[in-house]
């Protein structure tokens, strides 16, 4: 046992001898090598000053237009030549490439005196189109020939909008320089011009009191403050001022006029910071789902009602919610006291208001009552009745179940009644009872309840609200000006699926126009309306119906991947231009490829343009780009 250790013993100092030399060899193998390489390194890197000399008198004499043959030693450059005497300037010369050239081209300005064109809405354009019933002043958009490719110009002296609520009462004059409505509507209130402003002190043809005043009378009739009434639609609006009023309400208006002998009435709307649209009622349904307005409004608005088989009443009775309200002033309610006033003989108002009464019993309204100026209609919260009323007396037909009520895109008016969604009992509210608002903005809409749109459910709905809140989070970290309350009032969503994006923003001083494009593979738009948000149909390969700098900020969500066979990405960022405000932003989410192409196009509008990381990370493909449009106007009128 004893020799048996002793022998491993042994055999373990071997072993361990062994790996000690082994290692010193390693280390000194590896320490040769180094110095090796590094000697070496420092030889081809830094040679001597002769060899350097040498060279750098070669390399000069090659450039020298000598022709006599030189032998030089190496000394003999060394003691003639020397670092300070080296000559690095380029030799050959290559010409500055031409203008034409430039490595980002800008997209050129249009014409000063386009300064609030409206694509389709041209007034020369619009001449060519037939009287009869206003259908000239509808839309009417260029060809694609025709589209123009510059880029909308700011009237001189344009400044940034009031705030909100000042908006509400003054715009700057410079930003609409047009005085007619002063004049024309002087005695009426609707606009004053005051030194470099307008003042709006919120009068209008039937509220000499004031929109306020006229508001509150409404009240005393129906119930303006419980949260039942959300969205109203306010038709020939004038400057807005009935929905500029009612914001304080908490009730969204649609204000819509055509562009008319009332230069720039919709246009005041919008500076004032109050939801506006160009728009008429003519021979197309107006841009909205059926069962979309609490309640439908017109004052003194000149529209023929009882004339056409009713049509135009029977498309406020489509846009209409179940249980809604239709408030009518002006001729030719209480025409026993206005008539000489209105230049009208008795005869012929009475029979107009007789032809209203009559359409709105064929709709099966109610009226609710004629009180001073003011009569209010009720649309019914159901159709079982009026089935029953359609048997016995044969009057205004239903429309066929084929006629999608929520198809509102050029689609032409009709005469025939929108049925409402079936129910089981007369107290029953058709397409499902709204919430009171602001409990409707989160309720599961009766659309996504009742399973009306394939594939949305209760789920996605909410699950939707919660991403948008995380992103729009996310968004003012992008961007300081939505961050700041009071800097944008009007804003622009391209894409709005859900409306999640506004709903995200409920409670900013701001309102948003969702838009639901009609290429869209759902048509979410009656959602949108029943959460209490307001928006409209489009097609982006058209121009907006709006005037030049309508929005202070633009959010889309992948708007081009509808469009991508249809018309140019220049075209939709060109429109996207026109209806931004002077240092106004733009957010848009698409995948990084598109954004590159977007972002080059941005650039040559001169746009202050970046893409940013998607608010889950750079691994993301989605990516968001910011821009901000830059200040510039149109050059100063040289006087003569």
């Amino acid at each position: 046992m004893n020799i048996n250790f002793a022998t491993q013993f042994h055999s373990f100092k071997s072993k361990k001898s062994n790996i000690f030399l082994t290692k010193i060899y390693f280390v000194t193998f590896a320490t040769i090598l180094c110095t090796f390489f590094y000697l070496l390194g420092l030889w081809h890197h830094y040679p001597s000053t002769t060899v350097i000399s040498a060279t750098g008198a070669t390399s000069l004499l090659c450039f020298q237009q000598n022709t006599t043959t030189t032998t030089t030693t190496t000394e003999e450059i060394s003691s003639t030549s020397s670092f300070d005497k080296l000559d690095f300037a380029a030799t050959h010369q290559l010409p500055d490439p031409p203008q034409t050239t430039a490595r980002v081209s800008h997209i050129p300005p249009c014409n000063p005196s386009l300064y609030e064109y409206t694509p389709c809405e041209d007034q020369t354009r619009s001449l060519t189109f037939p009287r009869n019933k206003l259908i000239y002043r509808e839309r009417h958009c260029p060809l694609p020939e025709e589209i123009l490719r510059c880029r909308i110009p700011a009237p001189f002296g344009y400044k940034l909008p009031f705030r909100w609520p000042e908006s509400r009462d003054f715009a700057w004059y410079a930003n609409v320089p047009h005085k007619e409505l002063t004049v024309e509507k002087k005695n009426q209130n609707w606009v004053r011009f005051n030194g470099n402003r307008f003042r709006f002190p919120g009068g209008g043809t039937m509220f000499p009191r004031g929109a306020n005043a006229y508001v509150d009378d409404i009240g005393k009739l129906i119930n303006l403050k419980d949260g039942s009434i959300r969205t109203a639609i306010d038709t020939g609006c004038g400057v807005a001022s009935w929905g500029a009023y009612l914001l304080s309400r908490d009730i969204l208006t649609v204000s819509f006029a055509p562009r008319d002998t009332h230069e720039a009435q919709v246009q005041f709307a919008l500076e004032r910071g109050v939801p506006a649209l160009i728009g008429i009622i003519a021979s197309i349904r107006l841009p909205y789902p059926s069962r979309a307005f609490d309640m439908a409004h017109c004052s003194r608005c000149l529209i023929p009602w009882g004339q056409y088989d009713g049509i135009y009443l029977t498309e406020v009775d489509r846009v209409l919610r179940p249980g809604g309200y239709w408030i009518l002033s002006g001729p030719p309610i209480n025409w026993e006291r206005h008539w000489k006033g209105w230049e009208r003989t008795q005869e012929s108002l009475n029979d107009e208001q007789d032809a209203i009464e009559n359409v709105a019993k064929s709709l099966c309204w109610k009226k609710l009552i004629q009180k001073g100026d003011l009569a209010i209609w009720q649309k019914p919260t159901n159709h079982m009745h009026c089935k029953i009323k359609r048997k016995i007396f044969k009057t205004r037909p239903f429309c066929q179940e084929a006629q999608d009520p929520d198809m509102a895109w050029y689609t032409k008016l009709d005469t025939c009644l929108t049925k409402l969604p079936e129910v089981d009992n007369i107290k029953e509210v058709a397409g499902g009872e709204l919430s009171k608002w602001p409990k409707r903005l989160t309720s599961i809409p009766p659309r996504i309840s009742s399973q009306s749109l394939n594939g949305i459910t209760s789920e996605i709905f909410n699950e939707n609200n919660e991403l948008w809140k995380k992103r729009v989070a996310y968004y003012k970290t992008l961007d300081p000006q939505l961050a700041e309350s009071g800097r944008y009032r009007n804003l622009l969503d391209m894409n709005s699926y859900l409306g999640g994006f506004a709903a995200a923003l409920v409670d900013d001083p701001v309102w948003v126009m969702n838009i639901v494009p009609v290429e869209a593979e759902i048509n979410t738009l009656g959602v949108i309306y029943e959460r209490g948000l307001i928006g409209t149909y489009q097609n982006w390969c058209e121009a907006m119906s709006t005037y030049p700098r309508t929005y202070d900020f633009i959010h889309g969500d992948s708007v081009f991947r509808p469009y991508q066979n249809r018309c140019s990405m220049e075209n939709i960022l060109l429109e996207m231009d026109r209806i931004l405000r002077p240092q106004g932003s733009v957010i848009l989410r698409d995948d990084v490829d598109v954004l590159t192409k977007v972002k080059s196009i941005a650039d040559e509008m001169q746009w202050d343009a970046k893409i940013t990381d998607h608010e889950d990370g750079p691994y993301e493909r989605e990516k968001i780009l910011v821009a901000v449009k830059q200040y510039w106007t149109a050059p100063a009128i040289e006087e003569n």
